[in-house]
Formats: C-alpha cells, structure tokens, sequence
C-alpha cells in the first residue's frame, strides 16, 4: 500500500499545478457550516513527542520501534500524499521541530506541493513553537525564544499562510496563566488542551463551562484568550481509532457481508450528541489522532471519507449532524462567528489531577540537574545572542551554532524534557544536545569577545562545572588569569563571582588598575568528597564585580600573607581539642583542608552569629540550625529544616503520599563550621550523610544563599525519598502564599481551595497543595514577607501558616503507570544522583516594594557569564574594551533587556520589558534612539511578541465573557492598543519614543546597514 501511495505522489507531481497563486488560506480556506445544525469538526492530526521513549532522532526516523512504533518522517510523507488527493482534506501539523527537519530532506518538486497545500489552507500549521512545551517548569523567556524559532521557519519558508493563529497545547500536565498570556501577545485568537482536574472537568460539563475567557494577566488589560478544554482527550473518538496502530473496526460498506454503515454511523452520532450536549454553540470538535498516529494515512484518511459521506447522508432523512474536515482554527472561527457568552477564568490550571489519588506534581521537581542545566542553556544562549549582535557575527558557522542552541533550548521546553518525565536514555540525549548547544554558543560568545575585547587571541573559556567549584582552566593555577564578565541585563549589575583555586593568596585588579577586595574561602568538605571531582582546587578566590556589558579583572598570586580564614564548629560542652578530634569529616577531606584553626565561642553560649551590614543570622548552637534573620528593618524567628516524604507509588509525573503517613523531619543535631570573611560569611552544615548545606551572606548583598547538595538518596524494595526544605516563620499567612507563574506574574494560592471548583484531597492533601515554582514563592501577614527564589523549576506549597516548602530532588522505586515505563532513578558516575542547587531568602516589610524580588529573580536567571583567558602585559594596561558596546543603562529601572538577538542577516531582533506589576510599578517611557544608532540602524518596525508578524497587522478574536455587559450583535476584534512603532534613520529622536506599561513586553526588529 505505501508503495501504491509512492507511485500515485509521484504521478501527482508531475502533472500537478504548482505555479504560484492567490493564496486562499487561513479562514477564507475553512469549510462551510450549515444553520441549524450540529456541524463537526473532523481534526486529523498526529501528537509527535520530541522525544519521551525514544529520542527526538528516533523517533523522526523510526528507529527502535521495540519501545514504540513511531516514525514521524514517515507519518508527514503519507499525509502529504493523501491530502493531495482531496482538496476537502485537511491535516494540521504542530511540532515544527519535526516538520523543518523533514523540510530539509525534500526535493524541490516536492517542496511546491507542499507549499500550494499551506497556501491552500490544507495542510495548517497549529500552535506552531519548537516543540509543544511544557507550562509548569519552563521560564517565559525560554518559551517566547521556541515560538520565535519555530514561527519564523515558517514564515520564512511559506509567508503568513503558514502563520499559526491557535495554540494546541494537548499534552502538557497542567496549564498556565502566563502561557495563554504569551498566546494573546502573539497575536493568536485562542488555545486548546486537553488535561484538567476531574472535579473542574465535571463541574464545568454540567455548567457548559468547557470553553472559557481566560484573563490572562493582572496587570495588561487586552490578554483575554479564548480558552477550550478537548471533550475526550485528544485521541480518536473512542471505537473510531482507523490508523494501523488500532484495532477498531474500519468502516466496511459496499455489498458485503459485514457491512457495518448503519452501526458504526448510529454509533458515531450517538457520541457527537453526548459532546454537543456539553458546548454552547452548535458546532464541536472532534479530533481525529493520536501519538504517532497517520504513519500509513491512506488508511485514516479512507475512513475518514466514508465517515463523513454516510453520517451526512443521513441528513437526507431529517439527520441535523454536518460533519467535515476541519481545524481547531476553523473551528475557533466558527464559535467565535456564533456570539456566544462564555464564563471567565483568571487563575491557572495547577495541579492537575487525573484522579482522587494522581496529583501531577512530582514532574515539577523530577531530574532536579537537567532543570538547572536547561536554565545554564537559557544563560548561554541569551549570552551569544547579545554577543553575537555587538560583535556583527556572520560566518556561516556562527550562524549554524546559534541557531543549533536556539534550537535546541525549543527541544528542552518539551512537555517530556524540562518536566523529567521521559525515560534514562532520552534524558542522556537531551544531555548531549544541550551540552552541544552550549559548546556551539560559547564558541560564538569566544569569538565575539575577540572582537570586543583587547584580548584577539584570548582564550575566553567557560567552565561549565563551577556548579562544583572546579574549573579546568584554574586547575593548575589562577596566577596572571583574565577573567571576563558579560552582563546579560540592560543595568550595571554588582555581583559576586566566584573562582576555584588553589590555596594561596591574590591580588584582583580591575581594568584601570584599581585592586579589588577579594578573599580566599574554603569549599565545602562535601563538594571536595564528591568521587568525579577533580581536587586540584579546594578553595574560591571571591571578589565583587560591577559590569555594565563586558568588563575584565585580573588575577595575579602574590607572596603568602596571613589566611583570613576562621573556622567555627557547633558550639558544645567539649573542648576544642575534643571537638575537632570527634568531626566526622572524611579521610579524603582530612588530607585536603585539615581543620586545625579552630575558635569557638564559650561553652556557656547559645548561639552564633553571622552577620553583614546589611543582614544578621543566627545559628542556634544546639540544633546547629538556623534560628532567626534581621534584615531590612525586619526581625522574624525562621528555622530551616529539610523533610523527606517515604513514598512507594510516586512516579516521574506524581507526587503520591503513601496515605495517613508523616513526613520524616531530620531532627538530629547538624554539625555546622563557619566562615567568617570580610566579603562574605558562610555556615557549612551537615545534616546526615548525604545532605548538606552552605548558608551563605555576602557583603552589600541584600538576600541569604542557601546552597544545597543532596544524594545519593537511599531507597529500598519498598520506598522512595522526595527530599523537600521547609521554612518555618511566625508570619500570620491564614492559608495564603503566592508562586510565579513562569516566572513572571505571581498568583495567589489559598491552601485547600481553587478558583472554580471544590478539589478532592481526600487521599492526597499535600500533593494536592503542591504548585509549581518557576522562580519564586512567598507568604505575607499585615506586617512582614518572606520570599524564596530558586535556581531552577521545583514543587512548593505552604502547608502551615508562616511556613513555606520546596521540593529539592526525588529518588522512586516504581513507575506510575503513565508511559513512560521506569521508576525516576537517576545514577550518574554509577551512583544514585547527587544534585546541588541554591534556595534565596528575602524577609522583608509587606510595605516596602516586591521589586526587590523581582530584580533579585533577573539576576538569579542571567548573573554575568564568566570566561576565563590568560593575561598578558598588554591586556592589564588597556581597557578591556576594543569596540564600543551599547550600554542600555539609560533604560528605567524597571525595564528589562528581555532579547537582543541576530534576526536576519540584516536585521536585529530587540524586545524590552517593563518587569514589574501593576502593584509594583507604573508606566515608564524612554527613547530607543541611542540603542537603535549604536546597532547601526536604518529602519525599525513594531511587531507581535514572536517578532514574525508585524502589529500593525495583528487582529485576533475577542469573545465575549460573562457578566462584562451586553453582548455585541457583530463578531469583535482585538488590534494593537498602542500605535506601533515604525521610523528610519531619517525621522527625529521623538518618533523612537517607547512607552511600557507594567509587565508589558514590547518586540521590535531593526534593520541595519
């Protein structure tokens, strides 16, 4: 049969009429409803996992199909053969990951078919990014960045008819608020999914509430989206799977014996009245498909013929069913055309929960290491880019690099990557693809350094293990070392930057000369006791750094002074001497760093003190832990403790207690050293044997670092450990916290409740409580806050007032039934995972201003990057800079260089961000003028937030929302709520003005010289 259909294309090719013509696509190109009937709306389409049982490459060219049968090149040849066929058909394709790497392969014959097929309106284009990408782990920038990938390989390849205008989010385990906001800014009329809670799902069949107005944000006034939930997942209609990977009757009609017309028809009406019951409008979605489904589409496709003649034949006997094929946006244009009144939904949809027992929320926290590694992509790429655009970058292989990370960065925003919930091996791939990618940039970001810098020859080299304080570049001495720092925010930025060396003593200087406080500190015994650790360094060399793009210090060894360093043990009753003979520090360690200056405070105190000027902790000597911080003005009694939930049915997608158990407290003492310095104070604490912690304060820096390091978790035959930190406070919170959404907006979480509906926890209370958190979680009473910001996606939930949990790691013994076929037991170097990460602390007065928070969130997501190079006389007796860079400085506080990037060859791609809320900031106005003279500007236009479609030119769909007044007798639009910029070189400085409202993102593309 796939043979038959080879021969039949490449007869159509040759007689095919593919001259270029008037592109009749979009929602000119959707099918005719009839009145007065119920018109269904037949979706064929295919769910293709970039990656998840098999990786991104096996499963496009069908390679193990042991696991699963899945081959997607295959899948978008026989649906390109059978939509040729009919112009009736349709087929809608999402994953453009997949699709350009097929486009790639094609011949340019074949390339014309296509193309008349987009410019049809037949075979379209639905949501459109990279990858469909997850919603609860992923940061906004990163998903901006994929939809920007992915839309311009269209738009590049076929023009505005390939254009998406509906999001088809089908997979993911929950949805956000911000995501549907990001839709609206691009310009779409609406989205689709298909997972909710089951208590929201039933309650909203009974109240014809399936489909919603989502306000998506609290501050921007016109990201209303409209909003639809699919009736039965997306899969076939249940009976009426016709791809070769099922086993349901295909239609058999004609003079036959077992024809079946009649039955599979009744049976096909009786299920579309069961889903027409639960819409408003007479129209319905059903959609045809599955994952990896249309390998052999000639067989879909027949019965999808049949199916449709014989269900509107009956229209003939008084039948008012009207099916056809269709698209989730022609099916958009239909509701959108039928005026209808939908409810409004202003929260998320997190957690979901498939059952009373199955709250999806393990995924937040599951593979804590390729979380941090995503946000390490997400650094680098962002870096390159600016790099890229400063230094005028244009090798064909610079170009390659670049867009091999961008593109990468989109398969890591995969539903079954950044979540963690794919299997062993496809996680080793993601590994490798991203740690290319990084390679690939860092390579760009050496080469424009060499451009920018006075070091053409310099080695510029990044150390992608400092997460262990080892760098391979200081191994063997930091002595006459560069080290260069590109600050990717639009502000001088003052940061602390931390460099492994050996135990000796420095002299940092700045670029004029000028000696810059630094010290020597200890790293912890922990990190050094790690297997795969090289120790030739067992210290860092700490100094402050302020950078407004690109600045350089220098590193020279001087002669030996007196080390600085003090270390501190838990205070007890016994001796020193008593105290240090009974430390459990490892042999290794003991060879290393012994412990031999010791002072401790007198036996009769009850605490530690480690302070700055700006913050004050205390360390309850008993517990070894901590006791309270003072900080802007504020006093509070916070204890940190770290927890560890026993679980036996947890799984890579859920968190599930075992019922009517507690969780296990760490409640023995915790042996804790201090480092008391000048730049900063540390407190090195050991929980047990495979947690530890360093809490850490630096001068002039207005947060308390937590860094942890846990693993390898034990487990045994019958129970896994999901590890959690929780911070304990006196504040009055009555049940309220709050999480980023994305790391963007916050929403307000009350424990036990949700905004439409009455959750089951029966059997899961605390899983059921736990949200994602991107970025941050905080708790307020009347008078203090606090808020802690982490350095990757986690789980988090207040379960009691004042207090305030994250999930850190996770090691299970099962799989928990839901695909992906393994327990989430992670072993690199052949151990069980250990992960490190950083947990900030903000305490704070509820009067004063969150934007603290928020500029401590940029700088947690892009800190400077830092690249290493030897120094020579030449470089510390010039200004680091050779060209000049724009400095973006003269933006407002508030405004965020949220993208700088190469866009085309000529054409420069800036987008800005007023980043605070419409609590914390105001509207802001500034000119662009000097940034787009810096960048070598001609022209500039004002786009859609994915900078593919011009704003002048975004008009999408606003649908009328309960309660917010009459309801309007013609369809209603939404168009740009400012006058889009467009200006050249020639006009006045005025015309460059940019006015941001609060959390407002504005996208432009420069043309250049």
């Amino acid at each position: 049969m796939k043979y038959l259909g080879g021969i039949f294309l490449f007869v159509v090719l040759l007689i095919i009429d593919t001259k270029p013509t008037e592109a009749v696509c979009g929602y000119e190109s959707c099918p005719e409803t009839k009145p007065n009937m119920v018109n269904i709306h037949l979706v064929p389409h295919s769910h293709d996992d970039v990656g998840w049982l098999k990786t991104v490459d096996q499963y496009y060219y069908g390679h193990k199909n042991n696991i699963q049968h899945a081959g997607v090149q295959y899948i978008i040849d026989t649906v390109i053969t059978e939509l040729i066929k009919d112009p009736k058909r349709r087929f809608i394709q999402v994953e453009t990951s997949f699709f350009a790497k097929w486009w790639e392969q094609q011949k340019e014959t074949h390339k014309q078919v296509v193309k008349k097929l987009v410019n049809e309106g037949r075979l379209q284009f639905t949501n459109g990014a990279w990858s469909m990408n997850d919603e609860a782990a992923v940061n906004y920038q990163s998903v901006i960045d994929q939809f920007t990938v992915g839309l311009k390989f269209l738009d590049e390849t076929f023009g505005i008819c390939a254009r998406p205008r509906v999001g088809w989010q089908i997979d993911p385990f929950g949805h956000s608020r911000e995501q549907a906001s990001l839709y609206a800014q691009m310009g779409y009329d609406g989205e689709f999914f298909s997972r909710m809670d089951h208590s929201d799902k039933f309650r909203r069949m009974v109240d014809l509430a399936l489909e919603m107005v989502w306000d998506a944000s609290e501050s921007l006034s016109e990201v209303k989206l409209f909003t639809g939930l699919l009736y039965n997942h997306y899969w076939d209609t249940p009976g009426f799977c016709f791809d070769v990977h099922c086993n349901d009757d295909p239609i058999i009609d004609g003079d036959s014996y077992d024809n079946n017309v009649k039955s599979r028809v009744d049976d096909f009406i009786a299920f579309a009245a069961k889903v027409a019951a639960n819409f408003r409008t007479t129209h319905i979605m059903i959609p045809m498909g599955g994952d990896f489904q249309y390998e052999d589409a000639e067989v879909n496709f027949k019965n999808m013929d049949k199916l449709i003649k014989y269900v509107n034949a009956r229209q003939a006997t008084g039948s008012h069913y009207n099916i056809f094929y269709s698209t989730p946006g022609c099916y958009l244009n239909s509701v959108h055309q039928g005026l209808q009144s939908y409810p409004n939904k202003t929260l998320d949809f997190f957690p979901y929960a498939s059952d009373s027992n199955s709250f999806w929320t393990g995924y937040y926290t599951s593979r804590p290491t390729q979380k941090r590694f995503e946000r390490d992509g997400n650094h680098m790429l962002q870096t390159a880019k600016q790099l890229s655009v400063f230094a005028g970058l244009s090798s064909e292989q610079q170009k390659e690099d670049l867009d091999y990370l961008r593109q990468i960065m989109g398969v890591m925003q995969h539903h079954d990557a950044i979540t963690g919930t794919e299997k062993q091996e496809v996680s080793n791939d993601y590994d490798r693809l991203l740690y290319d990618g990084i390679i690939g940039g860092a390579s760009n970001a050496r080469d424009a350094l060499r451009v920018l810098t006075n070091l053409p020859e310099g080695e510029f080299e990044s150390c992608l293990q400092l997460n262990i304080s080892e760098c391979a570049f200081t191994k063997d001495s930091a002595d006459n070392v560069v080290v260069t720092l590109f600050n990717p925010l639009a502000h001088t930025s003052s940061q602390y930057v931390r460099v492994p060396v050996k135990k000796e003593s420095y002299q940092v200087t700045d670029e004029k000369g000028r000696v810059v406080a630094s010290e020597v500190v200890p790293v912890a015994w922990q990190v050094l006791a790690l297997e795969y650790r090289e120790n030739n360094t067992q210290h860092e060399l700490v100094f402050k750094a302020s950078v407004n793009k690109i600045a350089s210090y220098f590193i020279k060894k001087i002669e030996t002074r007196e080390n600085k360093e003090i270390v501190l043990p838990k205070s007890d009753k016994k001796s020193v001497k008593e105290t240090e003979k009974n430390l459990e520090v490892p042999k290794r360690f003991k060879q290393v760093n012994s412990m031999k200056k010791v002072e401790t405070h007198a036996d009769d105190d009850s605490e530690t003190v480690v302070q700055t000027s700006q913050i004050k902790l205390v360390i309850d000597n008993n517990t070894g832990r901590l006791k309270s911080v003072e900080m802007n003005g504020v006093v509070e009694d916070i204890e940190q403790k770290f927890g560890v939930y026993e679980t036996s049915a947890s799984g890579a997608y859920v968190f599930r207690e075992v019922e009517s158990t507690e969780m296990q407290f760490l409640t023995t003492d915790v042996e804790f050293t201090v480092y008391d310095g000048t730049l900063v104070k540390e407190v090195h604490q050991q929980f047990n044997e495979w947690i530890s912690q360093v809490i850490r304060i630096y001068e002039g820096v207005n947060r308390v670092e937590f860094e942890w390091l846990i693993g390898p978790i034990p487990t045994d035959e019958d129970t896994g450990r999901e590890i959690v930190t929780l911070f304990y406070s006196e504040i009055s919170s009555n049940g309220v916290f709050y999480t980023d959404s994305n790391g963007r907006e916050m929403i307000r979480r009350e424990k036990d409740k949700r905004e439409d509906f009455t959750p089951d926890l029966s059997r899961q209370p605390t899983s059921g409580n736990y949200y994602p958190v991107v970025s941050r979680i905080a708790l307020q009473d009347s008078n203090k806050r606090i808020a802690l910001l982490n350095d990757r996606a986690q789980g988090g939930t207040s379960m009691k007032d004042g207090q305030l949990e994250l999930m850190l790691h996770r090691r299970l013994i099962r799989d928990d039934g839901y695909g992906v076929g393994e327990a989430l037991n992670e072993q690199k170097y052949d151990k069980p995972l250990i992960a490190r990460g950083k947990v900030y602390l903000i305490l704070n007065s509820v009067e004063e201003s969150t934007k603290v928070e928020r500029v401590a969130e940029k700088e947690i997501l892009l800190p400077f990057s830092v690249f290493f190079s030897k120094a020579s006389s030449q470089s510390q007796t010039q200004s680091a800079i050779a060209k000049a860079v724009p400095s973006f400085d003269d933006f407002p506080p508030s405004v965020h260089l949220l993208t700088l990037e190469p866009f085309t060859d000529n054409e420069i791609l800036l987008r800005v961000e007023n980043f605070l809320d419409h609590i914390e900031g105001k509207v802001v106005s500034f000119n662009i003028r000097p940034i787009f003279d810096s960048l070598g500007g001609v022209e500039i236009r004002e786009t859609t937030l994915d900078g593919n479609l011009p704003l002048s030119e975004m008009k999408r769909f606003k649908f009328h929302a309960e309660g917010s007044g009459a309801i309007s007798t013609e369809a209603e639009y939404y168009t740009a709520a400012h006058k889009p910029l467009a200006a050249d070189s020639s006009l006045e400085a005025s015309e460059f003005s940019v006015t941001l409202h609060p959390m407002q993102i504005r996208t432009f593309i420069i043309k250049k010289k």
